[in-house]
């Protein structure tokens, strides 16, 4: 792990980061809609947690997402599915023990926030008791003309990203 992980693990799982804002309404939210795990978070809302050292971010796309579509700096990656046929890895709940820890507030991004909350869900089902969804994920919904990058996410939040 690195340094910068392990000053997260370690402050990420203060209580009060759990009870305040906005990791409470989340979690009030969460236990509204029944979802199995923790609840959502506004890319914001993440950048944030993570900033203040409360949260770590796990990007959940694939490798060649990250590389070719930009990523977060400092976040942590597990791929919940991999290729472009998008191969459910058997071993994410595993890989996301291993890299994180189940105790620690974990902020799980996708592209849109549909395949982190598939990841959360499976996640929660394994005991990882404070994940959490960023909603919108890196690049947003598709618009009317099938694109993406132009009605929230990430990067339309012009939260900091890069691109190799």
């Amino acid at each position: 792990m690195t340094a910068a992980i392990q000053g997260a693990t370690a402050s990420a799982t203060r209580p009060a980061v759990l009870d305040a804002p906005p990791l409470s309404i989340a979690r009030e939210r969460a236990e509204h809609d029944a979802l199995l795990y923790a609840g959502g978070v506004t890319p914001e809302q993440a950048w944030a947690l993570v900033s203040a050292g409360d949260a770590v971010l796990v990007d959940v796309r694939t490798a060649e997402e990250r590389k070719f579509v930009g990523h977060v700096p400092g976040s942590v990656h597990v791929a919940w599915a991999t290729g472009t046929s998008m191969t459910r890895n058997p071993r994410f709940v595993k890989e996301l023990e291993t890299r994180v820890g189940k105790d620690v507030v974990i902020l799980l991004l996708c592209r849109s926030g549909k395949r982190s909350a598939a990841a959360a869900e499976a996640a929660a089902k394994a005991g990882f008791r404070h994940v959490f969804n960023v909603l919108e994920g890196f690049e947003g919904e598709l618009n009317a003309d099938g694109q993406r990058r132009n009605s929230g996410g990430w990067v339309v939040r012009s939260l900091p990203w890069q691109q190799d």
